[in-house]
């Protein structure tokens, strides 16, 4: 029986991945947590611990990105999966190098949601089919993707996304464990790379490029 964790900001969306998961035999639902740090904390006390963690990327707080790192620093035996509604790249390579072993939509069907848990649970890794033709496309053209987040480290990355949620420095932070003046170079490199200047011009350009819903 592989043991999964959820999480998800979204109560819906949580719902609707517990439904169909547990609708396969073999599954079954250890918890469901609505941010990274809850995740975190509640992996702290599980006995059993998940097989698979499925985890949204873009949530308030330290966000899934962050939350698949500190994760696979502590407990790399876990698989991590990242769902989202966003396909575009950086986030598959960001994924990957924290350590998450699949990538697949919220708009996947069930049965590549179940392929991406059986996959991991091999050892191997798992991409949504439409997120690897881009990644290998890309590749073949040699380079990442043609939209300007994809020039961001996995730091600047990770502080962009929780910039767009309207955090402060201070925030960011108490978050990250970082000085907020080293949050403050960060944020200036980054909105040096993306040519803006300012908190709403991130925004804007985030949504614009899908990097947010």
């Amino acid at each position: 029986m592989t043991r999964i964790l959820l999480v998800d900001d979204h109560d819906l969306v949580r719902a609707g991945l517990k439904s169909i998961l547990e609708s396969n035999i073999g599954y079954t639902i250890l918890g469901e947590q609505d941010s990274g740090e809850a995740a975190i904390e509640f992996l702290k006390h599980a006995d059993p611990l998940p097989d698979v963690i499925l985890m949204d990327i873009n949530m308030p707080g330290i966000g899934g990105i962050e939350a698949t790192r500190r994760i696979q620093r502590t407990n790399p035996e876990i698989k991590i999966i990242a769902v989202t509604a966003l396909q575009d790249d950086p986030f598959p390579g960001q994924l990957i190098k924290a350590g998450a072993r699949g990538y697949i939509t919220k708009g996947c069907p069930a049965e590549e949601m179940f392929d991406a848990v059986n996959a991991v649970m091999l050892g191997k890794q798992y991409l949504a089919s439409s997120v690897s033709e881009k990644m290998t496309l890309a590749q073949m053209n040699g380079s990442s993707d043609d939209s300007p987040f994809s020039s961001l480290s996995d730091r600047e990355m990770q502080i962009m996304l929780m910039v767009t949620q309207g955090k402060s420095n201070q925030s960011i932070s108490d978050s990250l464990f970082l000085s907020p003046k080293t949050i403050s170079t960060y944020r200036h490199r980054l909105f040096e790379k993306l040519g803006i200047t300012n908190d709403v011009e991130l925004t804007h350009m985030a949504i614009r490029h899908g990097v947010v819903e």
